[in-house]
């Protein structure tokens, strides 16, 4: 097993990465002297697979856990699910002391950690990520949220977990088209922080998308470092937290118009590394070169790079990014790179540019000016 330091004071946390570590969950929540009642918020594909075990492994313990399953996907992040999350809290007597288990992906994480932040003004939760995308992005460094139709994650807190576990037995269930998306994450990291990582990705692709299980460990272990790192550098994003919605821009703005459903987060956010990579090669320094071999490592996972919209939908999609919480003074402000492994937020992008990386993407391959 590997564990990742999250330093921040008496915030501070272990993310665990390892095999069979759902079956220790009792075990964490004990050392962590948490309270005996506990809820574990999963949702409708996640429970059927592993809510038994968690209820298993917290009864053990001593704990007195239930359930409330959400239906699965982004819809479930919304103010409609936490108020019912809240009436159902209530109903099964959670204390000040009492926590909630985050079982889930990224939206299970987002909508558990958000109902735990703003519950009694505030109850413990632990994180126990079964996707790839929560285990190396979502589920550390306490950005938790729900969504509104005009915009992704608008209404949020900063509440950290008190612990992360990602068992790593728990990707071999998911969907492929679920893993894929994952691996735009992990690219993310590389692209922003972490040049190795990129190359190493550009090497053993085949290994992850076979899901090897020791590369798996060592690269999710990485990603999760990274994230420390910077979390730890600017918790509440008012600096280089920022860095880490490199492609989110677009990405989020394409899951707002679409209804958060055509895209997985990790789809969406591929196509936005994709435009990012092209504005950062025409705006920031980025080499041309660079900017293909982003294009190509987002093809070889398996993930979309080109992005074809009518003009209607065109103009949905600035509506949709001048509601992001990255606009300042009414701009659109991007992260772009000026190397892979080097990046810079609050960049200002005219409107003019990215419309001409737009029409690179809706011309197919290779998407490049």
């Amino acid at each position: 097993m590997r564990s990742v330091q999250v330093p921040l004071g008496d915030r501070s946390y272990t993310i665990h990465v390892g095999n069979g570590l759902l079956s220790k969950l009792g075990d964490h929540c004990r050392r962590l002297k948490l309270g005996e009642r506990c809820v574990i918020i999963t949702d409708s594909n996640v429970g059927p697979r592993f809510a038994d075990a968690a209820v298993r492994a917290l009864k053990m313990a001593g704990f007195v856990p239930s359930i409330i399953t959400v239906a699965a996907g982004e819809t479930a992040k919304s103010l409609k699910v936490v108020g019912e999350c809240y009436d159902q809290l209530a109903m099964k007597r959670l204390e000040r002391k009492s926590f909630i288990v985050a079982l889930g992906g990224g939206v299970v994480g987002d909508l558990a950690g958000f109902v735990a932040a703003t519950y009694l003004r505030g109850i413990p939760f632990v994180q126990v990520p079964t996707t790839l995308l929560a285990q190396v992005d979502s589920s550390v460094g306490g950005k938790v949220g729900v969504n509104l139709k005009a915009g992704k994650n608008l209404v949020g807190s900063f509440h950290q977990p008190k612990t992360v576990l990602c068992d790593l037995e728990a990707l071999t269930a998911l969907p492929e088209r679920e893993y894929r998306s994952g691996l735009a994450e992990v690219i993310k990291y590389g692209v922003i922080k972490d040049a190795d990582l990129f190359r190493r990705l550009e090497r053993e692709m085949d290994r992850v998308l076979k899901r090897d299980g020791p590369t798996l460990a060592n690269i999710i272990a990485r990603c999760c470092t990274l994230k420390a790192e910077i979390v730890a550098a600017d918790e509440t994003e008012g600096g280089v937290r920022a860095l880490l919605n490199f492609g989110h821009t677009v990405g989020h703005g394409l899951e707002a118009i679409s209804g958060y459903g055509e895209y997985l987060h990790g789809e969406a956010i591929s196509i936005g590394q994709v435009a990012a990579a092209r504005l950062s090669a025409r705006l920031s320094g980025l080499p041309e070169k660079d900017a293909d071999r982003i294009h190509d490592l987002f093809v070889k996972a398996g993930l979309p790079v080109t992005l074809k919209l009518a003009p209607k939908k065109r103009e949905a999609l600035f509506e949709a990014m001048r509601l992001d919480k990255k606009v300042s003074g009414g701009e659109l402000k991007f992260v772009l790179a000026q190397s892979i492994g080097e990046a810079a937020w609050g960049q200002r992008v005219p409107d003019a540019e990215i419309n001409l990386v737009l029409n690179t993407l809706a011309g197919g391959d290779p998407a490049r000016p």
